[in-house]
């Protein structure tokens, strides 16, 4: 069963209740995916048209957040999000990520899109949805920019976390391209390290995680 809850920001998150999890942290959905993705992700990178590597697309707030901000930039985005069980769109249309209803047309854009196949929602954004298990997918090499890495919690779905999966996430990138995550454990921070990340410990959004992790694929 999926609840719906409101963040402390006030905009709203889900709640899965077999999981006891939220998709977004409880003390503000739209601040901590601005924070920690749009601000320490996709505009901390130089790559002038980048190719973005989503795991989790959820609710598709942070899909959203960086498809109006490629507009606003003029950067041409080319976005790929993987994700095993798509939200209804009865489900995300109840959120309130938006302001207007220009933003809500961008937004419905995203959950619209066909699966599995490259669709061009603006000259600034492509998108390409995959509905298919991390678990077990094998990702281009050297192929893209930026990852959010906005799985479920290590707890929740420590497969998700696995040295396997962290190693073709690190493959999967570009050199200097960037991993951004909420998550701060150090084990996960030695994962990161251990296939070859240099690690940054980064200051959480505001009154939220103390701590988040930006890893970098350094040029050899």
């Amino acid at each position: 069963m999926i609840e719906i809850e409101q963040t402390a920001d006030g905009s709203y998150t889900l709640f899965l209740t077999e999981m006891n999890e939220h998709y977004h942290s409880i003390k503000g959905a739209m601040t901590e995916s601005k924070h920690i993705f749009l601000e320490m992700g996709f505009e901390a990178s130089f790559v002038v048209n980048p190719r973005v590597l989503e795991i989790g697309f959820g609710t598709g707030l942070n899909a959203f957040l960086t498809y109006r901000r490629s507009i606003q930039v003029q950067r041409r985005v080319h976005y790929t999000a993987l994700e095993y069980y798509p939200l209804t769109l009865e489900q995300v249309g109840k959120m309130n990520y938006t302001q207007s209803a220009e933003e809500h047309t961008l937004f419905m854009q995203l959950h619209r899109a066909v699966w599995n196949e490259d669709c061009i929602l603006s000259p600034y954004f492509t998108l390409n949805k995959k509905q298919v298990d991390f678990v077990s997918v094998s990702l281009p090499q050297n192929h893209y920019d930026i990852i959010y890495f906005d799985a479920f919690a290590p707890e929740k779905q420590p497969e998700m976390w696995g040295m396997d999966r962290i190693e073709q996430l690190y493959n999967s990138l570009h050199e200097g391209g960037i991993l951004v995550t909420y998550c701060a454990k150090g084990d996960i921070r030695r994962s990161l390290q251990k296939v070859g990340f240099v690690v940054e410990r980064l200051p959480g959004p505001p009154q939220g995680k103390r701590e988040i992790l930006r890893a970098k694929k350094l040029h050899r």
